[in-house]
């Protein structure tokens, strides 16, 4: 999987198919969490959740990691685009299966539109090895797309998400064919569900874990 070819386009394409719908749902939660002092943006792409963290915890260290350079590239450009510096902020080009991060050490984890690419075993997988990065008391913001359970809503979303992988499987050789809801596997790492916001008809939604110790 490679988004590299899409890294230079990814911003414009997402304002023209969607505006700013994917971006409010990937900050819905960011004001209400508790202070957060270290970072984990996996799968970051081009930058927009990584500028809105800066904003919101400017004496925080990120660590922000995608398998993808021009997307790294691009989201330091947008740093850059808005008058943010890097300080404190550690870019790591690494594939998430192949990338060990340092045992319980992230009291925040943003994985925005990220899990939505891959197969259940991988979910399970990639949650598992985030979860050990985890602090105790971690919280961890995700964002997505989801398909309801009946009526037309339900028709729609399929509609829209199998266009979307159909696209994303020919342009970046995405692992997954269909969303896996990552709900059972947070649970299993012992996050709980604090809150969660539905937008466009059920089609995204937004998400706030919190760990129990």
């Amino acid at each position: 999987m490679s988004f590299d070819t899409l890294a230079p386009h990814y911003r414009w394409m997402e304002i023209l198919l969607a505006g700013e719908k994917l971006h409010r749902c990937r900050t819905r939660f960011l004001d209400e969490i508790p202070a957060a002092r270290n970072i984990l943006l996996m799968g970051e792409g081009h930058g927009r959740s990584l500028v809105e963290c800066r904003r919101r915890f400017p004496h925080a260290r990120l660590t922000c990691v995608d398998a993808s350079a021009r997307m790294l590239a691009q989201a330091r450009c947008n740093l850059a685009r808005h008058k943010l510096n890097t300080d404190g902020i550690e870019f790591r080009h690494a594939d998430v299966f192949h990338w060990t991060p340092t045992p319980a050490t992230y009291d925040l984890i943003v994985t925005n539109f990220f899990l939505d690419c891959f197969r259940p075993e991988q979910v399970a997988q990639i949650i598992s090895r985030l979860a050990i990065a985890a602090t105790p008391d971690a919280n961890w913001l995700l964002a997505d797309f989801q398909v309801p359970r009946a009526g037309w809503k339900r028709l729609r979303s399929r509609l829209i998400i199998g266009s979307l992988y159909t696209f994303f499987r020919v342009m970046t050789r995405l692992p997954a064919k269909k969303l896996t809801p990552p709900d059972p596997f947070l649970e299993r790492a012992r996050f709980t569900l604090q809150r969660r916001a539905e937008t466009e008809w059920g089609l995204l939604h937004s998400d706030w874990w919190r760990r129990q110790q």
